[in-house]
């Protein structure tokens, strides 16, 4: 094993921080070395984050027509991918997905929107609210919202009404940011997220790797995210969707995958890690390394345009590992 690997885990399991250069060096390690940072990152996991992993469901409960033009996105009115298109659904509809989440072990419900975001005044917004106070009375998970940018007057309606934690993507580092979106900037984005924890709200912000981004990037996105103090960290693995700027984006190599997972969980030792969308199509059969990577969450019962995997194999996996849920 190179002596330096040894060096930069030994330093994060003692308490200390690593720098942007050693993280770019753990996205560089090839060969036998790619399992010994695994076994660190899944030794730091456990340290700082315990044997858990928490299980996050979501809805996409407003979908398709979106202004903005994020170059992955499959419900941008700037693609033709043949996404469904429908508007904000009914709380009943909501509900029930919420308690067959609840049912199959989900700890969180997630409810997304399509669009650019909302303000307090908003009608649908005011539905929404009423939609999670429903779900704080008829369920027991915690409850979480993804609502795109937001006035700090929404922020704090939505913890009122019950929402623990705000999800918010930064989506890639803020210098390749403008090449997969024009039409608002990373700035907006976090100017919502502080905008949250001013609210008293957790931070859920991650993004997506395989957009193009350099390893370099990577690593200031995981900084990025330090910086700013996130709660929990999705990471997706781009999904190539046809009819989209990224539609012929070659895939990641796995092991770039869960080098790249093993860096997130060097740099933010304590945060909750979690799999997101993505990871069936570019791991198959590797998806339980990346459990063994340093992650310790995932999104069950499929995400916001793609069905993921069955929910019965997603626990078999976390129960064969040895994770508590």
């Amino acid at each position: 094993m190179d002596p330096r690997l040894g060096e930069i885990g030994e330093k994060v399991l003692g308490g200390g921080e690593i720098t942007r250069e050693e993280a770019l060096f753990l996205l560089e390690i090839e060969g036998p070395d790619t399992y010994h940072l695994l076994a660190y990152a899944n030794a730091i996991r456990e340290r700082f984050c315990g044997p858990g992993v928490e299980l996050c469901s979501l809805i996409n409960a407003r979908s398709g027509n979106c202004p903005e033009d994020c170059a992955f996105c499959a419900q941008s009115v700037h693609h033709s991918t043949g996404v469904a298109v429908y508007p904000l659904l009914d709380a009943e509809a909501v509900l029930q997905k919420a308690r067959a989440m609840e049912r199959a072990g989900a700890h969180r419900f997630d409810v997304v929107t399509s669009g650019y975001g909302f303000r307090e005044t908003d009608p649908e917004f005011q539905r929404l609210l009423e939609i999670f106070r429903l779900l704080r009375q008829e369920t027991s998970l915690e409850l979480c919202a993804c609502l795109g940018h937001l006035t700090p007057q929404a922020a704090r309606a939505l913890k009122e009404a019950g929402v623990s934690r705000y999800n918010h993507n930064l989506e890639t580092a803020p210098s390749f940011f403008p090449r997969i979106c024009t039409t608002h900037t990373v700035e907006e984005r976090m100017a919502t997220i502080r905008a949250a924890r001013e609210a008293g709200l957790e931070i859920c912000s991650g993004g997506i790797i395989g957009l193009g981004e350099s390893r370099e990037q990577r690593v200031e996105l995981a900084f990025t995210l330090k910086e700013l103090g996130v709660d929990a960290v999705p990471l997706n693995v781009l999904h190539p969707r046809p009819g989209t700027p990224l539609g012929d984006r070659p895939l990641l190599p796995p092991l770039e995958i869960l080098r790249t997972f093993a860096m997130f969980r060097f740099v933010l030792p304590d945060k909750n890690i979690r799999y997101a969308g993505g990871r069936e199509l570019n791991l198959g059969p590797l998806q339980p390394l990346g459990l063994l990577a340093g992650l310790n969450g995932m999104l069950i019962g499929g995400y916001l345009t793609t069905p993921g995997q069955e929910i019965e194999r997603d626990l078999a996996m976390v129960d064969a590992l040895g994770f508590r849920r």
